[in-house]
């Protein structure tokens, strides 16, 4: 598929999905509306605006008083509230561009890396909604300095409290994403048509499954080493002194740690392994999509494996986190429905950078063990004849 025919489907999905997001913030106002509490009750209407709060133009009530800036009187604390207010509109600006820049140029590779013909049309829709999430969640991050800033101490605990704002606004994004992803695949399977035949390259079994065990590897560490609570303690207990760059241990541990775990001690061996279960399925996720990756690109490159390895990766947390959701009983109760999505999107900053890191991983086995195979089967070829 050429770029140009590639780019339509791509700049539709970013331009649905950066309005959802927009539609999404601009309806949190109705949750303050008298009826909305009587309706959806106390504990969902808090839930509901936790999640549309990130991408919404009516800011905290902090914010609009400018009560964490300094606390001036008069003409002075208005001129404050005025220049924190400005902060947020320039910050949630920057949120809904950037997740329109991020999202275009993944999911213009993986349209032409992976277009949605001869049966690809499940893997193109799952990868380019799993992008949806990577674009989001990099978008809130390059906007999160602004909105820090807005509250008028930015210097305080920067690096922590960059972390809480980068892990906000994750429910929203799933549904968002997975809207603007059937749209981009529903384009793009119009614009594939009269394309003309694909390239694709013949993956041998062995090289595809030595890629993919080698970019599952790489997840595994941070699954299982990285994440192991002792571990992730020595990670959160890292703070340096470096003024604005203290405390970075929030911020490791959102980039680096795809789950938390500990031994079974204090509690029940049958719910701990229920636990483990669900990083299992991660696992297998990551490696059943690396294996099949190869054969699915029209060619299998070191950029288009990354994303693709980013994707996988994304997919595997949401797997792990359905069953985690759907194996939770006890600890729902009395929260509701909507308690049972707090964690869904949790861990995509960990997926993109150990993704990349996969991605690579597996595109350089996958180089290396095709080499292998080719000088192989051309030295069979070569004693063949002598043989005879």
């Amino acid at each position: 598929m050429t770029y140009r025919r590639g780019a339509i489907p791509a700049l539709a999905g970013g331009v649905l999905l950066t309005a959802l997001l927009w539609w999404a913030g601009a309806s949190a106002y109705a949750l303050h509306l008298p009826g909305a509490t009587g309706v959806l009750g106390s504990p969902a209407t808090a839930e509901l605006e936790r999640w549309l709060l990130p991408w919404s133009y009516d800011p905290p009530a902090t914010v609009q008083l400018g009560t964490e800036g300094a606390g001036g009187l008069g003409d002075a604390a208005g001129a404050n509230s005025v220049r924190y207010l400005a902060l947020y509109t320039t910050a949630l600006q920057i949120r809904f561009g950037a997740v329109f820049a991020f999202f275009v140029p993944g999911a213009l590779l993986l349209v032409r890396r992976l277009p949605p013909i001869r049966g690809r049309m499940s893997a193109t829709l799952l990868a380019v909604w799993a992008w949806g999430l990577v674009a989001g969640t990099l978008a809130v991050t390059v906007s999160a300095p602004w909105l820090i800033a807005s509250g008028g101490r930015g210097s305080f605990r920067f690096l922590p409290r960059l972390s809480g704002v980068i892990s906000s606004g994750r429910p929203v994004l799933v549904v968002t994403a997975l809207v603007a992803a059937v749209v981009t695949v529903l384009v793009a399977r119009v614009t594939a048509k009269g394309a003309g035949p694909l390239p694709q390259q013949a993956v041998p079994a062995r090289a595809a499954r030595l890629a993919a065990t080698a970019g599952t590897a790489v997840i595994a560490f941070s699954l299982v080493v990285l994440s192991y609570l002792p571990v992730a303690a020595t990670l959160q207990r890292m703070s340096p002194d470096a003024g604005l760059l203290a405390e970075p241990g929030d911020l490791l541990r959102q980039w680096l740690l795809l789950g938390a775990w500990s031994g079974p001690v204090g509690t029940p061996l049958g719910a701990w392994l229920l636990s483990r279960a669900a990083d299992v399925l991660l696992l297998a996720v990551v490696w059943w999509a690396l294996r099949r990756l190869p054969g699915l690109l029209t060619r299998a490159t070191v950029p288009a494996m990354a994303a693709g390895a980013v994707c996988a990766t994304v997919l595997g947390l949401l797997a792990r986190q359905l069953l985690r959701m759907v194996t939770m009983t006890g600890e729902s109760q009395g929260w509701g429905v909507l308690h049972l999505f707090a964690e869904i999107g949790d861990g995509v900053p960990a997926a993109l950078t150990w993704g990349l890191v996969a991605g690579v991983a597996a595109a350089v086995t996958l180089r290396v063990a095709r080499g292998r195979a080719e000088t192989a089967d051309a030295a069979t070829s070569v004693q063949g004849p002598d043989q005879s």
